[in-house]
């Protein structure tokens, strides 16, 4: 790795770690020199102590919350990827079925989401289903602008060549959407996990479903609020490292040829 590359990669990583450390210090010092009452709003450090005490049943509801989220990304990806594939092929098919991707994006999950529940009868295929819809979107949209953006001097020597419509999709519009395809992925991965949440918000309130919102709920009926906080916490980490993950792999694919994955000079 060259100095460049160290350097940025230390940027990267360090800033947002002493942020994180000066905000937390500063959240410390305020309940503590205040002496804000936990049910109100709990110290990092009674947060961190409750995490630890309540592990079993916060890292099984983790575990939950993961599996949907996790699920309803990967259903998104490759939905999200057959159905942009499919409005490249026909400009008639992508203006008469683009509208309806679009209602996915500006329903709100909360207002279809009991009928889902009631409409698919397995609790966990019902959260993954809301989730999914949440999450389907921004990899249609990405995906099929990528599929379209196409250098036109490239695809007229794909021609010329007496490239088939299978080489020009597999050799051309597919390399040239990896970069969008990535960015959609990035954006799926967010999503996922708050419609997983949101969903079992939802179920919750019926009294199914163990994920964290179910435990956030839980604990703010029995005013815990350090439980609720942890559990707050646990669903910001995990997005994080959704992120942070889906980074790095968006680095592996594009980071030796495309422009938006070379490190900084």
């Amino acid at each position: 790795m060259s100095k460049p590359s160290q350097k940025e990669a230390l940027l990267r990583i360090g800033l947002p770690v002493l942020a994180a450390v000066v905000l937390l210090g500063l959240w410390q010092a305020w309940v503590t020199c205040f002496e804000v009452p936990a049910y109100l709003v709990p110290s990092p450090w009674l947060i961190g102590q409750t995490l630890l005490a309540d592990w079993p049943l916060l890292g099984a509801a983790l575990g939950v919350t993961l599996k949907i989220t996790l699920l309803a990304f990967g259903a998104s990806a490759v939905l999200g990827s057959l159905i942009a594939f499919l409005f490249v092929q026909s400009r008639w098919i992508e203006a008469a079925f683009f509208p309806y991707a679009v209602l996915l994006q500006v329903t709100p999950i909360v207002a279809i989401a009991p009928l889902i529940i009631i409409w698919v009868k397995d609790p966990t295929l019902s959260l993954v289903v809301c989730a999914t819809l949440v999450a389907l979107f921004p990899v249609i949209a990405n995906t099929t602008t990528g599929l379209r953006s196409i250098n036109p001097g490239l695809a007229d020597y794909f021609r010329l060549q007496g490239a088939s419509r299978w080489q020009l999709l597999t050799r051309l519009r597919i390399p040239s959407a990896l970069p969008f395809f990535m960015a959609g992925l990035r954006i799926s991965g967010g999503l996922s996990l708050i419609g997983a949440v949101v969903a079992e918000f939802v179920a919750g309130t019926g009294g199914t479903g163990t994920g964290l919102a179910y435990q956030i709920l839980q604990s703010g009926y029995q005013l815990n609020i350090p439980r609720l906080f942890a559990a707050l916490v646990l669903i910001t980490l995990s997005g994080v490292v959704l992120f942070a993950t889906l980074a790095a792999l968006t680095r592996v694919v594009l980071g030796g040829w495309h422009e938006s994955a070379r490190p900084l000079h």
